[in-house]
């Protein structure tokens, strides 16, 4: 019965963490879309240096490193250009 208990208890924790685990995803209408160009200068501007930028989930994926030299990988809203929010990249 004791191991009944603790893999329902596994289980449980592995429904309550997996929603924090699920990508960010936005929900833009690609006429409101902002370019790949535009974020590539946003970022570079920002001293970021851009290895590849991918659509995901609806969003701008952005791999590369920041200002501070970094590793990152991060999700941008594609109409505002701003960091997804709830994510670490």
């Amino acid at each position: 019965m004791n191991k009944l208990l603790i893999a329902a208890a596994a289980l449980a924790n592995i429904a309550i963490a997996a929603p924090a685990l699920a990508e960010p995803s936005c929900d833009v209408d690609k006429a409101e879309w902002q370019t790949e160009q535009a974020l590539r200068d946003k970022l570079g501007a920002l001293r970021w240096t851009i290895k590849t930028v991918k659509i995901d989930n609806g969003c701008y994926e952005v791999y590369g490193a920041d200002e501070n030299g970094k590793r990152v990988e991060i999700y941008f809203n594609p109409k505002t250009l701003e960091a997804v929010p709830g994510q670490e990249g």
